[in-house]
């Protein structure tokens, strides 16, 4: 144990010789330095790991008998002590993922896969080797193909031979009738593919794909969401740039505004996508595709700023990085959607659309307002089917109004 450790927590470190856990102390208080806890926080993980490596002497384990099972004895037995500190409960199962992480501890074993389970994940490695798509859709996909088989082979050994239209029909009626219709595509979508995806490899013969009805597509009976004019640069005036959290705010609301990316791809954007000299980002789209785009003087500025003055110092290469511990990207794009709702409401702008694709639909629609062609729009917005673009061309109202046809019995 070091004397740097003990002298700064040191009854913590005192604790700690109790258990089978104390010569991890250092590496773990290392580690949420480097994830850029702070001083309590980390006190309050040492604390847990203390109280947890005495459980294990009293419980006669030792560090090697760690997995999740013993950990949520641990919690079970000692409710009443973690459950002072609020988020404590998860500090077991950080401190264990690090050993794993080390090599510390042996991988628990996993259980062996049935037949639908290795059917499903040869799928999901179609879907990801062969077509490219991204690791949300790749969870789609699998997961109806997945409910599907269990379904169908719920009594017997799993024949993909034996799939039919019958069993394709029956399943999309017990699931579908009570869905929205975008819940209902997802579903047709996933089970279309993965019939093409057996039929591909030779495990059915018959295209039972043409056998799943199409769900009436709406999309194009609304309007784009978008704000109106001024809106969203009232939002980015309103973005309190004097706060570090501000700073990195702004930067991504005008990713947003201005390059109209997805909340996506904000996440996944790391600090070698910038290239300063040629003035240019790398954006990694759906798909695992990627487009150069250019790098407008307002966003690099915003960007360069908010990493010479907020962005905190950390290991990870995300370009973006949580305001709180651990000092890491953001787990997925729904934190981006949340600062844009805080903004929207920070701004006072009352909209009915409060996620990042609001931003992406108002640069289309400020585009076309300004004479923009549909194909500009698309290029800008890297469209793969040009009918995706199609949508905007209902927003000019305008240009519209003279092909509408007359309303019987005159106007209103």
């Amino acid at each position: 144990m070091s004397t740097t450790a003990a002298s700064t927590f040191p009854n913590v470190i005192r604790r700690q010789h109790d258990g089978s856990l104390g010569v991890y102390l250092d590496v773990y208080k290392a580690l949420l330095q480097e994830q850029g806890y702070s001083r309590g926080s980390t006190y309050l993980h040492l604390r847990i790991v203390a109280d947890f490596s005495r459980w294990l002497r009293r419980q006669r384990l030792s560090a090697k008998d760690l997995d999740e099972r013993t950990v949520k004895r641990y919690l079970r037995s000692r409710r009443r002590f973690v459950d002072r500190y609020r988020g404590a409960s998860f500090v077991p199962y950080k401190f264990l993922g690090m050993l794993r992480a080390r090599g510390t501890l042996k991988q628990s074993p996993r259980p062996v896969p049935d037949a639908c389970e290795v059917a499903v994940a040869k799928f999901k490695q179609y879907l990801a080797q062969e077509r490219g798509l991204s690791v949300s859709t790749q969870r789609n996909y699998t997961r109806f193909a997945h409910q599907f088989l269990r379904e169908r082979f719920a009594r017997d050994r799993l024949q993909l031979s034996r799939l039919s239209a019958t069993a394709v029909t029956a399943f999309i009626q017990r699931h579908v009738h009570e869905r929205s219709p975008r819940s209902a595509q997802h579903i047709v979508g996933s089970l279309r593919a993965f019939l093409r995806y057996l039929r591909y490899c030779g495990e059915i013969t018959t295209d039972l794909a043409a056998c799943v009805p199409t769900v009436p597509n709406l999309s194009y009976s609304m309007l784009p969401r978008f704000l109106q004019p001024g809106q969203a640069r009232k939002v980015l005036d309103h973005c309190d740039r004097r706060r570090t959290p501000g700073l990195r705010n702004y930067a991504i609301l005008l990713l947003l505004a201005r390059l109209g990316l997805r909340a996506c791809e904000v996440v996944a954007m790391t600090l070698d996508d910038i290239d300063w000299r040629a003035g240019s980002l790398t954006v990694r789209g759906k798909g695992g595709q990627r487009a150069e785009m250019p790098l407008p003087g307002e966003v690099g500025r915003a960007i360069a700023i908010y990493l010479k003055k907020s962005r905190p110092r950390c290991a990870s290469r995300r370009l973006f990085i949580r305001e709180r511990a651990p000092r890491i990207g953001f787990a997925d794009s729904s934190a981006v959607s949340t600062l844009v709702e805080r903004a929207l409401a920070a701004a006072g702008v009352d909209s009915p659309h409060t996620g990042a694709y609001v931003f992406r639909h108002s640069l289309a629609t400020e585009m076309l307002r300004h004479g923009a062609s549909l194909g500009e729009i698309g290029q800008l917005l890297r469209h793969a089917h040009p009918d995706t673009t199609q949508i905007y061309a209902k927003v000019d109202v305008g240009a519209l109004r003279p092909l509408a046809l007359q309303w019987p019995g005159g106007g209103r």
